[in-house]
C-alpha cells in the first residue's frame, strides 16, 4: 500500500498539485480515485518510439531486416519470438548498443540513432541485473543521476522515492550479493527509472526468477508502468509473460515482425501458422474446404466427417486442401455422434487447475489436445468419443503448405 501511495504522490507532484508526502490512509482513498482517473492523462504525457526500416547485419547474417515499428505513448509493447529472431538486437539498437546498417530510431519524433546510449534517455533492465557488486543498493540506483552531474540533494530524494516505490528502503545499504533474485531485479528496475527515461527497455527481465516470483515481478512492473505512464518495450520468449504484461505484441521470426497486435488479436486471429503455434497451444487438422462464403466455411475432415466453421478471414479460403487450426478450448467432447462432430480416440487426461487437459487422436492419427471441465464426465483411456466446436470458437484456416 505504501508503494502505491508513493506512486500516487509522484503523479500528483508531476501535476503540480502539491500533495503532501506520504499521504495518509484517508488521503490515499481519494488520491487512489484520482490516480485511476488520471491514467489516461499520464499516458498522454508518455513518449513515443518509432523504428523505421531498421536493418542490422553481422557479416553475411541479417539480424534485422528492414523492421518498422511504432510504440505508442504509455504502452508496453512485447517483442516475442524464438531465440535468434532479432528481438534483443532490436532492443539493443534502440538503446544505442548496436549500430544499424540502415534505418532510423525516433523518440517523440526526433532522430536519436546517431546519439550515444547515454544521451538517448532510455532506461534498461537486463536479465542478469547488471548491478555493481561493490556498490550498495542506494548507490546502484544513484549511479545514473550522479553520472549526469545532477545535484546531490535531488539524487538523494530520487533514490529515496524509487526505493520506497519498489519496497526496498530497508535494504538500501546492502550489497547485491546480500539480496534475493527478485530484490536484485527491483534494484535494477529502480536504477533504470532513476534517470527518468523517455523509454524503458526490459530485456528478458524475469527469466532468471522462479515461477511465483516471476509473476509477482510482472505485476509489479505493470503496476509501476501504469502508475507512471511509462512507455516500455519488453523482450521475452515467454508467451504467457507477453500476454499478461503487454498492451500489444510483436511476434518476430527471422529478423522480421510476423504479426503485431493486441494479445487477443494474436491469439484469436493469428496471421500465419507460425504465430498460431508460438502463441498458445494449437490443434492442426488437415481438411478440405468444400464451400466457403463470407462468415462460414464447410470442411471435410479425414474419415469423411463434415464441419461447418465460422470465419473471420476475408476473403474466404478457396475450395481445396487446407489446414484447420483450433485452440484446445475451441473443442468439446461428446459421447454420441451427431452432425458437426468427428470421431476421436481418447488419450491421457491431466488435471490442471480448474480444468483437465485431454489428449486425443483423430481417425487419421492427427494428435489433438482439448480442455474439459475438472468435474466433467469420466472417460476411459482409449475410449471412442466425438469432437465438436465449442460455442464461440473461432477457427483459422490456412493453405496446407504455408510455412509454420
Amino acid at each position: 500500500m505504501q508503494s502505491r501511495r508513493l506512486a500516487i504522490f509522484l503523479q500528483a507532484r508531476a501535476r503540480g498539485t502539491g500533495v503532501a508526502y506520504p499521504p495518509t490512509a484517508t488521503e490515499g482513498t481519494g488520491l487512489l480515485e484520482r490516480a485511476f482517473a488520471d491514467t489516461a492523462a499520464a499516458t498522454s504525457r508518455g513518449h513515443t518510439l518509432d523504428v523505421l526500416g531498421l536493418t542490422v547485419r553481422y557479416g553475411g547474417f541479417t539480424a534485422l531486416d528492414a523492421v518498422d515499428l511504432s510504440v505508442r505513448a504509455g504502452e508496453v509493447l512485447a517483442l516475442l519470438g524464438p531465440s535468434g529472431c532479432g528481438k534483443t538486437t532490436l532492443l539493443r539498437s534502440v538503446a544505442g548498443f548496436v549500430r544499424p546498417a540502415a534505418g532510423r530510431v525516433l523518440i517523440d519524433g526526433a532522430a536519436v540513432d546517431m546519439l550515444p546510449p547515454n544521451r538517448r534517455r532510455v532506461g534498461i533492465v537486463f536479465q542478469n541485473y547488471a548491478l555493481f557488486p561493490h556498490m550498495t543498493v542506494a548507490d546502484n540506483v544513484a549511479y545514473g543521476p550522479r553520472a549526469r552531474g545532477e545535484p546531490r540533494a535531488r539524487v538523494s530524494a530520487r533514490v529515496a522515492e524509487l526505493l520506497e516505490m519498489v519496497q526496498l528502503s530497508p535494504l538500501r545499504d546492502r550489497r547485491p550479493r546480500q539480496l534475493s533474485g527478485g530484490q536484485q531485479q527491483r534494484v535494477a528496475l529502480a536504477r533504470a527509472l532513476a534517470t527518468e527515461p523517455s523509454i524503458l527497455l526490459l530485456d528478458e527481465p524475469f527469466a532468471a526468477l522462479d515461477r511465483s516470483l516471476r509473476l509477482d515481478m510482472q505485476i509489479e512492473v505493470k503496476r509501476l508502468q501504469r502508475g507512471l505512464g511509462l512507455t516500455a518495450i519488453l523482450v521475452t520468449h515467454d508467451q504467457d509473460e507477453a500476454m499478461s504484461v503487454a498492451d500489444r505484441i510483436a511476434v518476430m521470426r527471422g529478423g522480421r515482425i510476423e504479426q503485431l497486435g493486441t494479445p487477443v488479436e494474436v491469439y484469436d486471429r493469428p496471421r500465419t501458422p507460425f504465430v498460431a503455434g508460438f502463441i498458445g497451444t494449437t490443434n492442426r487438422l488437415p481438411c478440405t474446404v468444400r464451400t466457403a462464403a463470407p462468415g462460414e466455411a464447410t470442411l471435410s475432415l479425414p474419415g469423411g466427417a463434415e464441419l461447418s466453421v465460422p470465419l473471420d478471414a476475408a476473403p474466404p479460403p478457396p475450395p481445396g486442401p487446407a489446414l484447420l487450426i483450433l485452440r484446445p478450448e475451441a473443442l468439446t467432447l461428446h459421447d454420441e455422434a451427431a452432425p458437426g462432430r468427428f470421431p476421436v480416440e481418447l488419450g491421457l487426461a491431466v488435471p490442471l487447475g480448474g480444468q483437465t487437459v485431454r489428449e486425443a487422436r483423430a481417425v487419421d492419427g492427427t494428435p489433438l489436445r482439448l480442455t474439459e471441465p475438472r468435474q466433467g464426465a469420466i472417460r476411459d483411456l482409449g475410449a471412442r468419443a466425438w469432437c465438436g466446436l465449442a460455442p464461440g470458437a473461432r477457427p483459422v484456416i490456412f493453405p496446407p503448405n504455408e510455412e509454420a
